[in-house]
């Protein structure tokens, strides 16, 4: 059997990389312009839900470029539903703020 049966016609095979299971494909090059901007190829911005207006963080590591998606910490969220009340919300708010004054 040929490199190219094992392929479904492609004539080349798949490069595999072992740590991540992704497959990709020898055509994923870009090209740094002037300004040392790159384009993130399509199928690997789908693949790792990576949207415009995302930052990324770029560190080395062992002579490689790694680029990881950057969480920005929404104070609000992080704490959200971490207090479990035993009375609704209004109960909670008028003992904090007391009683509202009749306008």
């Amino acid at each position: 059997m040929s490199e190219q049966d094992n392929n479904s016609g492609h004539g080349y095979r798949k490069p595999l990389d072992i740590l991540s299971r992704n497959s990709y494909y020898k055509s994923m090059k870009t090209i740094v312009s002037e300004k040392g901007q790159v384009t993130i190829p399509k199928p690997l911005r789908d693949r790792l839900g990576i949207r415009p207006g995302q930052v990324l963080d770029f560190e080395e590591e062992k002579g490689r470029l790694v680029a990881t998606k950057s969480t920005t910490l929404d104070l609000v969220e992080s704490v959200y539903g971490i207090i479990r009340l035993d009375r609704h919300t209004d109960a909670v708010m008028t003992s904090l703020r007391g009683k509202v004054d009749a306008v």
